[in-house]
Parts: C-alpha cells; sequence; structure tokens
C-alpha cells in the first residue's frame, strides 16, 4: 500500500463508491514572539476553507497528551485518540487520508498513529492543502461516528532507551534541522546538540521545493548513503515526534520500515542524566 496519494488520485477516489475520510491537520509550532502575535490557530484555518468534507483535528489535544517529562508531544491516551478518531468518521474497514497546510508534518503524525494503532489504510496527501486545485469548502461537516479502535504496537515504537541502543547497533536519524544537530542553535528545547550515534538527517531534504516527496528511488538512494542497509533496523527522532514522523513516511515510501522515537530530543534533553553529543560527528 502506498503511504501517500496525489491531489488528481484523491479526486478520483472522492468521486469513487468508497471514498476515504479525509482528517484536516493543520498545525505549526508556534514560539511566542516580541510582538505578542497571535499563535497558529489550525481550526480557524480549517473553518476558512477546507477539502470538501474534511473534518478538523486538533494535533495538540488528540494526537499528543500534555506535554512534560515524556516530551513536548508525548503519545496520547489511546482512548482520548480513539473517541477523537471514532469522532472524525474514522473506521478500520474505511481508507483514510491525512492532509495538512502543506509542510507534511502534522498529517505525517497523524498517520503514523493510525498505523501504530492498527489501521490498515493510512495516506498522506502529497503536498498537502497547497495541492489541492478544486473548491474548498466552509461547512463544518459532523460525520456519522466511526468504529475505529486503537490497537497500539502495529508499527515500531522507540524509548530512550531503545533510541540510545539502536544509535549504536543500527540506524538512528535525527530528522531536525542541521544547526539543532549539531547544536548551534536550540530554539526550543533545554539543550543543543543530538543522541550520541545518532545521523543527522534533516526532513527537508525529503521533499521537493512545492512540499511533495522526491521519488521514491531518490529517497532510496538518499537513505542508504545515510546507512539505511538492507540488513539495517532503522529509527528516527526529532524535536518532539512531529517531524519525525513524517521522516519515517519518507522512508515508507522509500520503502524501508523505521521506528520512531516519540518523545524525541525534547525528552532526551529534558533528562540531565542522558548524554549530549554535538557537533557534526555522530559520536
Amino acid at each position: 500500500m502506498n503511504a501517500i496519494i496525489s491531489a488528481p488520485e484523491l479526486v478520483n477516489e472522492l468521486a469513487g463508491s468508497s471514498p476515504p475520510v479525509l482528517l484536516d491537520v493543520r498545525w505549526q509550532l508556534s514560539m511566542p514572539t516580541a510582538g505578542g502575535a497571535a499563535p497558529f490557530d489550525g481550526r480557524a484555518e480549517y473553518t476558512a476553507g477546507h477539502l470538501p468534507g474534511a473534518v478538523f483535528v486538533d494535533l495538540d489535544r488528540e494526537l499528543a497528551s500534555a506535554a512534560g517529562p515524556a516530551g513536548r508531544h508525548p503519545l496520547p491516551d489511546p482512548e482520548v485518540f480513539g473517541a477523537a478518531m471514532r469522532r472524525a468518521g474514522v473506521s478500520s474497514g474505511v481508507p483514510v487520508v491525512v492532509y495538512d497546510g502543506g509542510q507534511g508534518w502534522a498529517a505525517a503524525r497523524a498517520w503514523w498513529l493510525l498505523r501504530w494503532t492498527g489501521h490498515p489504510d493510512v495516506r498522506v496527501l502529497d503536498g498537502g492543502l497547497p495541492s489541492w486545485e478544486g473548491e474548498l469548502d466552509t461547512d463544518v461537516r459532523v460525520p456519522a461516528e466511526g468504529d475505529f479502535t486503537p490497537v497500539p504496537g502495529a508499527v515500531g515504537l522507540l524509548d530512550a532507551d531503545g533510541a540510545a541502543a539502536l544509535a549504536r547497533s543500527g540506524l538512528l536519524l535525527d530528522a531536525r534541522a542541521g544547526e539543532r544537530y549539531r547544536g548551534e542553535a536550540e530554539p526550543v528545547d533545554r539543550v543543543g546538540g543530538h543522541i550520541p550515534g545518532a545521523v543527522s538527517a534533516p526532513t527537508n531534504e525529503n521533499v521537493a521545493a512545492d512540499g511533495r516527496f522526491l521519488p521514491a528511488d531518490e529517497l532510496t538512494a538518499r537513505f542508504k548513503t545515510l546507512g539505511a542497509a538492507d540488513t539495517t533496523a532503522v529509527g528516527v527522532y526529532c524535536g518532539s515526534g512531529v517531524s519525525g514522523a513524517h521522516e519515517v513516511l519518507a522512508l515508507a515510501v522509500a520503502g524501508i520500515p523505521a521506528a520512531l522515537y516519540v518523545g524525541s530530543w525534547s525528552e532526551w534533553s529534558g533528562d540531565a542524566a542522558r548524554p549530549v553529543a554535538v557537533g557534526p560527528d555522530p559520536q
């Protein structure tokens, strides 16, 4: 099954006899500003215009639990996540397509959570909302409740100890920007740097200028250059388990299974007992 779907393909599927459920997961990391600018409001963006039939899903409230020692976007409580998915009309036997504002991170987080909890058919709209050429809708849809029941564990998940071990025994990719990996800048977390042994692999290098993923063969070549051999176990982390999900999605497009360390750097760096590496060298 493909992990992504193009806008023309989605148009065809929506016109078919078994259209997918559409989830709008617009979100972006909002940092405090000196001018006091209002934080990004995904629900307001959704209300202003969304794909026809799409239902809004709130990443911070429904795709994560409250920030704390486990990181800025820990796993959501399965009951909360399941209720949110059923409210959005998600059922186990109906395909799901997720999109966001174009960056792809939030959509990938929803994709990964649905895959991790056992949904068999989830895809991300490649390029997100900007790739859509049809009309947008402003009606707030209330779909019939779905029947999806999360069963966690269907795909790989890492904790901090597992990520540390994988950095030694396999390939642990750091999806953040290179300057954060090297410890030259850290705008969010307690300290800059990376997990010792992790390899820098910024997720923005997996996409073209329009936000669409590079062709599968190019992604495969990139990850093999980074060390993803056929027999190598692969894991990914980022700042808080959002952009890392996008890298796991890119790996899936390349045909490479990978586990996600959801706590990511926000959890790792919050524990002063965990070692921190800086500079371009993995160690």
